[in-house]
């Protein structure tokens, strides 16, 4: 038996990032990260925040469609204090904060979706509507930690 996750709504304050995207399935994201981080690392930038990805489809079945097709848009971004930017496909930008849903996923990435459709149900029952890109950031390092304590954050932007 699953526990039900805490869903919240936030204030989430807006983040500046150094990012990259490429369009194809989900299994671009570990590649995406260690190509920031490589970046950030050879140029000695500072990391103020543990990497996000932005999910551009906004429902299960958009999800569930866009990995089949390999047509996924996949946004991978870690924050960054002070100056920096980015070179070729990674950029510097500024994620948008804003009234987000908040819920905490332990367990391994491939489990996230009951967390995902108990958030998609609160939204529901409130009135809530996804108004953009559906935020997971990584708090913890999959090759530290035990698959059953990997923690993702979810914020799911409301209106």
């Amino acid at each position: 038996m699953t526990d039900q996750p805490e869903i919240t709504l936030a204030d989430v304050a807006p983040i500046d990032v150094l990012g990259t995207e490429k369009t194809g399935t989900y299994a671009l994201i570990p590649e995406l990260l260690m190509n920031i981080l490589n970046y950030m690392m050879e140029k000695n930038l500072p990391i103020a925040g543990p990497p996000i990805f932005n999910c551009h489809e906004q429902s299960p079945e958009a999800v569930k469609t866009a990995c089949a097709n390999g047509t996924a848009r996949v946004e991978i971004c870690w924050p960054v204090a002070g100056p920096a930017t980015g070179s070729g496909d990674i950029r510097r930008y500024t994620l948008p904060g804003g009234r987000m849903v908040h819920t905490v996923h332990k367990g391994p990435y491939e489990t996230c979706e009951p967390t995902y459709l108990a958030a998609f149900a609160w939204m529901q029952e409130r009135g809530l509507s996804v108004t953009g890109p559906i935020r997971e950031m990584y708090p913890n390092d999959p090759l530290e930690v035990p698959p059953e304590e990997i923690v993702t954050e979810i914020f799911i932007p409301v209106g």
